[in-house]
């Protein structure tokens, strides 16, 4: 039977990080998204400290209550949430493709002294949702894997980068004749030579996120640094396990993001209901729908979109917390909440009006901060797509 019931130190945990997200986080979330790649030292210093007690959100972890907190966590704001140092997608790759020793070889130093990132770095300037058009390489070379690729849009990646203990774990293939058959993965750590930060990229939102692209020329990492087996053996649907265990890492961290664009979904609202009140707009529960106003109207469809979105993301992790498939679950998770949020968001700006576009509050900011989660971890159309598969039973080169 599916279960969402928290328990009582799991909600003591999401309260205390909805106090945190309020009084520490949202007063300082105007400041870093206009001074992109600026520093939030002070609030990166607290957040090592609970993720070494195990109370934060920077390892990757399992269960309804673990996402919760990463809700409340952007209910203050996304940006900051995604400076919080921890091992990050990197982690989650590793977890799900190293073996036990590479998982402690690698994970262990994102429980002890200073702070670190993992990062993931997968899209390339040809090469994005199509993940069988990566052109980045890994070739033998004895006891040594050499890379030579760029690498774009990595979340984190600055940080990992640039901070001692970080790693990126860098997907290349082995074999470009292959396809999806030749790639793999593998774990690069920081200060490795053949590793050049190129840029760090200015976005729309998310600001006090760095966003970086990579280079790797003639990068050499240790043999033992590849997760997963070197061997590339197609199957009929042209994959490996390689690949499949690359999917299944978007499988984990999609209802992670879905989590992360409600917390943005419900600012919104939260707001909007709250300035509403204080115009003395109250919304009537239970009255039949032609006698709501266009506003009560509006605010229900938003609640509605956010409380759908919310069901579903919390499925998918109970799922994964169960060790459960949840591949269709994952994706439906994500594009749900993608869609849900942009609309919320927009529909946020609309109702508040002139003030509602204008930089006064931080609604302008969510609509910005919230259109990534329909993006990253794979596009709406890709995750649909993945969907479509799922229930239709079609294979890639069925469904394009």
């Amino acid at each position: 039977m599916i279960d969402f019931e928290l328990t009582p130190e799991e909600l003591q945990v999401i309260k205390a990080a909805h106090e945190e997200a309020e009084k520490l986080v949202r007063p300082i979330a105007r400041y870093y998204d206009e001074h992109e790649h600026e520093e939030p030292s002070e609030l990166i210093n607290r957040l090592w400290e609970q993720t070494l007690k195990g109370q934060g959100t920077g390892l990757i972890g399992l269960g309804v209550g673990a996402v919760l907190r990463i809700e409340e966590a952007c209910w203050g704001d996304a940006g900051l949430m995604l400076a919080n140092p921890g091992s990050g997608l990197g982690g989650a790759a590793i977890l799900q493709s190293g073996t036990s020793d590479q998982q402690a070889r690698f994970l262990t130093r994102f429980s002890q002294g200073t702070p670190k990132w993992g990062a993931m770095a997968m899209t390339e300037p040809g090469c994005g949702s199509d993940t069988s058009a990566i052109q980045t390489t890994a070739v033998r070379d004895g006891n040594e894997w050499v890379l030579n690729g760029e690498k774009i849009f990595i979340t984190g990646g600055a940080r990992a980068f640039n901070n001692p203990g970080g790693l990126i774990v860098v997907w290349a293939t082995v074999d470009k004749s292959a396809g999806r058959a030749g790639m793999k993965s593998f774990v690069v750590e920081q200060g490795t030579p053949g590793m050049r930060l190129e840029k760090l990229e200015k976005k729309l939102g998310i600001r006090a996120s760095d966003t970086a692209s990579i280079v790797f020329e003639n990068c050499r990492i240790p043999y033992e640094n590849i997760l997963g087996s070197p061997e590339v053996r197609s199957t009929d649907s042209g994959s490996t396990a390689g690949f499949r265990r690359a999917m299944a890492t978007f499988d984990a961290t999609r209802p992670i993001i879905a989590a992360m664009a409600l917390g943005v979904a419900r600012a919104s609202l939260d707001f909007v209901k709250e300035e509403l009140e204080k115009q003395g707009v109250k919304i009537r529960y239970g009255v039949p729908k032609t006698k709501l106003t266009a506003i009560e109207r509006d605010v229900m469809d938003m609640e509605s979109a956010y409380k759908a979105a919310k069901m579903l993301m919390m499925r998918a992790v109970w799922l994964m917390s169960q060790f459960k498939p949840n591949s269709l679950e994952s994706s439906m998770s994500k594009a749900k909440a993608g869609l849900a949020t942009s609309y919320i968001t927009q529909k946020a700006v609309e109702l508040m009006g002139p003030l509602g576009y204008s930089r006064k509050w931080l609604l302008e900011k969510w609509m910005r901060d919230g259109k990534i989660n329909d993006i990253f971890e794979g596009t709406g159309q890709i995750n649909m797509l993945v969907v479509a598969r799922r229930i239709l039973e079609f294979s890639s080169r069925e469904l394009k």
